[in-house]
């Protein structure tokens, strides 16, 4: 299970790139620069989780796999301290019984997929395979006894449809049957076409045994809250018949694991999801926001009695969404995390309401995965030069602990990028942050090129992580810029939402402003700077290209460029309703927003990479916006990216084909090898 260091001449082959010739990149030649190639060691960890005594910690480690082009997963586990870090067993997601005597975890096996295994965390570490299941299972939690594990898993419905075929011939080899839709939300990227059937709560005895489905009904069901006394199980559902249909829509529920009997806990109109049940079993914690004529809101932390009475809201006019619900053992507080200004901490809330409280502090973005009942709490956390790791702290006086460091083997001699924050006016008086990474051994008397990288969503927030991508932009010369202009999360729900019906508009202001902002540092030659992002931010960079000509270069990866033709081929129906009118009503506002609209005004050198499998931007949108720019005789190529669905790096090979071709693509259109030039 250990990292095996092995010289990649393989993928590197793999990696050529012959639509642009040898490339040769200056950091592959600086031994103290990071490089792609050093991806291949790269290692990631999550989902820390505290044994109940606090002695001990599991968590999951990945790394790359390089034979089968994936990242492996196992288990490791380690001393409260970060000593005795070892690996422990293949699989992920693991969970600590109650009593810390067991632990349940998923591992890929028979039939097909994952299954739930509990190992003993004795010596002897005996582990039984629980599940032997058709579909994998999800939303793995313990009963209060440890007697059960409850999980959910789809059931696949019954074909109701029949004809009346005749029957081949003998040996006859006839075409597969088609495949029958008659639902409204039908398949999703990084799935393909949904299970023809719904999603379930079952719960399977801990030593093993049949899983017993405890819903029921054409419903999906998410989550597997129990209750402190094991009888019932909490959980977000849409229980109404025309469930399809209803926009931001959700309730919670409680079922009763003997009878089945469902109550439901919420009503309003809004979504309501993410509920925690409080240690004393009185209160329920969740999130939500009353429903309005809004494309983002932040919405609130609520608690309500077990019964469903006494909603009430108890994080004030705290303006963030909340995450990761967390009890305290006297049930009085809720801990959750919060982004704020491309940080992410820990926050508290109490009961009875008021202001809420910031538990952690600091330029980092931590995600908080358990905590047990003496408030010792585990997570992971990254800032902008230190990758992913697990962390420890004390929730009552949080001073945090880093316990691994799982990539200092590749760091190590290695001189990063530094990274600087900087905020910047934009039109309507509009504060935008971001940040710049500035190439190792940075000289300010030079003029380097710029590369701006847009966030997708949009309403979605850059933040303070470690970046692998753009710190190997930077050891090539490059100075990064990265900003979260209107639209982004984690500044309330005005400055999401000001881009309502402007979307790509206003968010292009803020974008170039923040570039106004480099080139007038006096370091950044305004004839060398390039542009890339995918999804929303390859929205919005086949805008750019449309409305100014001042990049030498841009790549729109995975983009939207007619939303017309997009907002029924993508992946849900949820973006009708992002305009003001349905497209067969009134057309006009889909064409005013498209890119595609303004493709007449391109001569920007201009790249298309998209994942042929991707059903969020689907390939007709890099189709017709390469088409049309090749019609109009625009420098422009097209890449399309096997086995990826929406995004571009998924696989490893993936991601380091991602960067070699984009820094390809700008080192092809440079205007001229103006790194090195002083100022004049």
């Amino acid at each position: 299970m250990l990292k095996v260091r092995v010289h990649p001449t393989w993928l590197m082959l793999l990696l050529a790139a012959p639509l642009f010739g040898p490339t040769q990149l200056s950091a592959q030649n600086q031994n103290d620069r990071l490089n792609v190639n050093m991806y291949l060691d790269w290692e990631r960890v999550a989902s820390p989780q505290i044994s109940p005594d606090g002695s001990e910690i599991i968590y999951t480690r990945r790394w790359v796999n390089k034979m089968d082009d994936s990242w492996t997963s196992a288990l490791w586990i380690m001393n409260a301290d970060g000593s005795r870090n070892r690996f422990l067993t293949e699989g992920s997601g693991a969970r600590w019984s109650p009593d810390g005597t067991r632990i349940a975890f998923t591992q890929e096996a028979e039939p097909s997929g994952a299954q739930i295994f509990v190992r003993w965390m004795d010596d002897e570490g005996a582990t039984t395979q629980i599940t032997h299941v058709e579909q994998s299972p999800g939303s793995v939690s313990w009963s209060p006894a440890g007697d059960w594990l409850a999980l959910t898993m789809t059931v696949p419905d019954r074909d109701t449809w029949s004809i009346d075929m005749p029957t081949p011939p003998k040996g006859a080899e006839w075409t597969t049957p088609p495949r029958v839709v008659d639902r409204l939300d039908y398949r999703q990227d990084r799935q393909g076409f949904l299970p023809d059937g719904f999603r379930h709560i079952f719960i399977v005895p801990a030593t093993g045994g049949t899983p017993r489905q405890v819903t029921s009904g054409d419903w999906n069901h998410r989550g597997t809250n129990w209750t402190p006394d094991g009888s019932e199980i909490v959980f977000t559902s849409l229980r109404v018949d025309d469930w399809e249909y209803q926009y931001r829509q959700s309730d919670i529920y409680a079922v009763n694991i003997q009878s089945g009997d469902i109550r439901q806990l919420t009503t309003r109109s809004g979504p309501d999801g993410s509920p925690v049940v409080s240690p004393d079993g009185q209160l329920v914690a969740y999130t939500g926001y009353d429903d309005g004529d809004y494309s983002w809101t932040a919405g609130h932390l609520y608690v309500m009695n077990i019964d469903g009475s006494n909603h009430r809201a108890i994080s004030g006019s705290f303006d963030r969404r909340t995450g990761s619900l967390r009890w305290s053992s006297d049930s009085r507080t809720v801990f959750f995390t919060a982004n704020n200004h491309g940080s992410t901490n820990v926050y508290a809330a109490t009961t009875g309401g008021g202001d809420v409280r910031q538990v952690t502090e600091g330029s980092h973005r931590i995600n908080l995965s358990s905590m047990n009942e003496s408030h010792i709490a585990v997570g992971t956390l990254t800032s902008p030069h230190e990758p992913c790791d697990v962390v420890i702290f004390n929730i009552d006086s949080p001073t945090i602990a880093k316990l691994t460091d799982v990539n200092a083997d590749v760091l190590a001699g290695k001189q990063l990028g530094v990274v600087e924050e900087i905020w910047y006016k934009s039109v309507d008086n509009y504060d935008v942050q971001g940040w710049i990474i500035k190439p190792p051994d940075f000289d300010p008397s030079r003029r380097y090129p710029l590369i701006l990288a847009i966030h997708g969503g949009p309403h979605a927030m850059y933040g303070v992580g470690f970046n692998f991508g753009w710190q190997t932009h930077a050891a090539e010369d490059y100075v990064v810029l990265y900003t979260n202009p209107r639209g982004s999360t984690g500044y309330g729900s005005s400055f999401a939402n000001a881009i309502e019906h402007a979307y790509p508009g206003k968010d292009y202001d803020d974008l170039m402003a923040g570039v106004d902002s480099m080139v007038g540092r006096g370091y950044i030659d305004p004839d060398n700077m390039f542009v890339y992002g995918c999804s929303g931010g390859g929205v919005l960079t086949s805008w750019i290209v449309g409305q100014t000509d001042r990049f030498a270069a841009a790549s729109a990866n995975c983009p939207v460029t007619n939303w017309l033709s997009f907002v029924g081929t993508t992946d849900g129906p949820g973006w009708y309703r992002n305009f003001e009118e349905l497209p067969w009503e009134d057309p006009s506002e889909h064409l005013r927003r498209s890119p595609l609209m303004y493709v007449g005004n391109v001569t920007t050198p201009t790249m298309l990479m998209t994942g042929v499998k991707d059903l969020r931007t689907p390939m007709p949108q890099t189709e017709e916006y390469y088409a049309a720019l090749k019609f109009l005789r625009v420098p422009s190529v097209m890449i399309r990216f096997n086995d990826e669905w929406h995004g571009t790096s998924s696989k490893p090979s993936n991601f380091i084909r991602t960067q070699l071709y984009l820094r390809s693509w700008f080192e092809r259109h440079k205007k001229q090898d103006i790194v090195s030039m002083r100022r004049q």
